[in-house]
């Protein structure tokens, strides 16, 4: 990667390791879904001119309903979700818990999608990234304690949210520019919740760190990160942008531990490792076989192997799926040309998630 791209990665990794500090700031004095109305509001205030200045929001005609379904399934639920879980469990701990979004969508995509082949690599590694599941939550949690295990469940299931919505934009808004989708949901988002908010709201003012709170989660977390991550994806590629998918849990965990005092065990490190080798191998893709006629043919001696890891198997076509705390985007198979504006919703696809 060129320097330019070591600088993007390095932002991604602050702006989508930040947000599990912000939301525990935040959640002390703001109901979840006053958080995630505000944090999608703001994104939405900055998106939206960016969608309609492109051309990109026009792509939505004729697709409200698909849209909206994605509104629910990757952000809405996924967001309220994750900022629930942090009101039981830590803010690290929070971050690795959504680190198992690779191996969500690749267990789901062993079931839902007949072109995914089921390889020992791939299985070896969902084992391993279940080990590490298994590891964090039953060490750092512990089977007795209800809430910190109802907490992770919820983080658990945003990430199930995260993997689904990738399916969906890959099945049913793969054309759609990523600008102009992340603009819908943030704004269908906003305006579903904005009722529930109002009626959560609290009755005295938050405190300046609550508010700062929820500007940070919707200004740069969401709302700059997508615009970065897109303008990653056409400079160096989905699968150099998706390396965030790495770096940003270990931002996490070390504010965590920096600003939180959150504990830091060895089975912490151990859990965090498995799982993040368990996501390389599992969403790893093995070259394509190619006959010797067809080498030889095409003036290679062998197939060229890409080594490079692959958040989110079997798509062609860039996606909308979040990563990390919020929007974060799961990459796709392949670089490609995605979004002229360099915007795009997804680590490497239509949609950025991933946030998450």
């Amino acid at each position: 990667m060129s320097r330019r791209a070591w600088v993007l990665l390095a932002a991604l990794s602050i702006l989508w390791g930040i947000p599990y500090l912000f939301i525990k700031f935040a959640v002390a004095e703001l109901s979840p879904p006053v958080i995630v109305a505000g944090r999608t509001a703001i994104a939405a205030l900055v998106l939206l001119p960016l969608a309609i200045g492109s051309g990109a929001l026009r792509q939505l005609r004729g697709r409200l309903g698909v849209i909206s379904v994605l509104a629910l399934v990757h952000v809405v639920g996924p967001f309220l979700l994750i900022t629930y879980g942090e009101v039981y469990i830590a803010s690290g701990l929070t971050a690795l818990l959504l680190a198992t979004q690779p191996l969500i969508i690749a267990a789901l995509a062993l079931r839902f999608d007949p072109s995914e082949r089921v390889g020992g690599r791939r299985l070896l590694g969902l084992g391993i990234g279940l080990v590490g599941v298994a590891a964090v939550v039953g060490f750092d949690i512990g089977a007795d304690n209800r809430n910190g295990l109802l907490g992770a469940g919820m983080v658990l299931l945003a990430g199930v949210g995260y993997a689904c919505a990738t399916f969906l934009v890959r099945h049913k808004l793969s054309g759609v520019a990523p600008l102009g989708v992340a603009a819908g949901t943030m704004s269908i988002t906003t305006v579903l919740l904005a009722p529930v908010a109002l009626l959560t709201a609290p009755v005295a003012m938050p405190t300046a760190k609550a508010a700062i709170s929820v500007v940070v989660l919707g200004l740069f977390s969401t709302a700059l990160a997508l615009v970065l991550f897109y303008r990653m994806i056409a400079m160096a590629g989905a699968g150099s942008a998706a390396l965030v998918s790495y770096t940003s849990p270990a931002v996490a965990v070390l504010l965590g531990v920096m600003v939180l005092s959150e504990p830091l065990t060895p089975v912490t490190l151990l859990g965090f490792g498995l799982i993040l080798t368990g996501s390389w191998l599992s969403t790893r893709r093995a070259a394509p076989l190619v006959s010797p006629d067809e080498s030889a043919a095409s003036g290679n001696a062998a197939p060229r192997r890409d080594l490079g890891p692959e958040p989110v198997p079997g798509h062609r076509q860039p996606g909308l799926a979040a990563g990390g705390d919020g929007v974060q985007a799961v990459p796709e198979l392949q670089d490609g040309p995605q979004l002229a504006a360099g915007l795009h919703l997804h680590r490497a696809g239509t949609v950025a998630g991933a946030e998450r």
